[in-house]
């Protein structure tokens, strides 16, 4: 089934996104640098980036950051003078993040925060950040509920929180499952249900990335 997985992926990749140069160097730049090619896809990347423009979103939080390339995706979304933070624990993938930024021409709109990411959260916290639209999670599993806890802080009545790949498989409805990531996402998934702040669903998703799928929040009360 993935080899139809994937074949869909390209045809709707082709018809309706094509060819970008900024994302197909972002690509080649983080395949040069080593780094695992677990980034979003390209209608994953264009679904996000869809979202955020029918939102009108005009502050991104990005909670794991790799290369850049969902990045790029997220930023095109803005509104203009709008701003990307996006937060990235490995210096390495950092400095690979930063460069396919400025080479896709959004340097002046968007920051990567190097550190740990629950600590660059309080640290947020502590600045008394402005709001933020729109959250991206796709980091480390073990970290999402904490980082949940921590995004609740840092958003409004009407922001979206997307956290990705919490259908691991399929392994998410599994309550034995002795994988600390599943148990992870379950928490996360747990969290988000019992929040009353937050309005959510989740949807499961296949493609060249495999079985996965993505969670969605709309944060309705402060």
């Amino acid at each position: 089934m993935e080899k139809t997985w994937t074949a869909v992926d390209h045809y709707l990749t082709d018809l309706l996104i094509g060819s970008d140069p900024a994302l197909v160097n972002a690509l080649v730049g983080c395949d040069a640098a080593g780094l695992p090619a677990i980034a979003v896809s390209p209608p994953q990347g264009k679904l996000l980036s869809l979202m955020i423009r029918a939102q009108r979103a005009r502050r991104i939080l990005e909670i794991g950051t790799l290369g850049g390339y969902s990045a790029i995706w997220l930023a095109r979304g803005l509104v203009p003078g709008g701003r990307l933070i996006t937060l990235e624990l490995d210096p390495k993938h950092a400095a690979v993040a930063s460069a396919n930024l400025a080479h896709a021409g959004l340097a002046g709109w968007t920051e990567v925060r190097v550190g740990p990411a629950a600590e660059s959260l309080r640290q947020m916290i502590a600045e008394g950040i402005e709001p933020f639209d729109f959250v991206f999670i796709d980091a480390d599993k073990v970290g999402y509920p904490e980082y949940l806890e921590l995004v609740m802080k840092l958003v409004r009545p009407g922001s979206m929180i997307v956290a990705n790949n919490v259908i691991r498989d399929g392994e998410v409805s599994n309550a034995a499952s002795a994988d600390p990531l599943v148990q992870a996402i379950r928490r996360y998934l747990h969290a988000v249900a019992s929040d009353r702040r937050l309005e959510s669903t989740a949807i499961q998703t296949v493609g060249s990335k495999g079985y996965d799928g993505l969670s969605f929040a709309v944060v309705t009360s402060g």
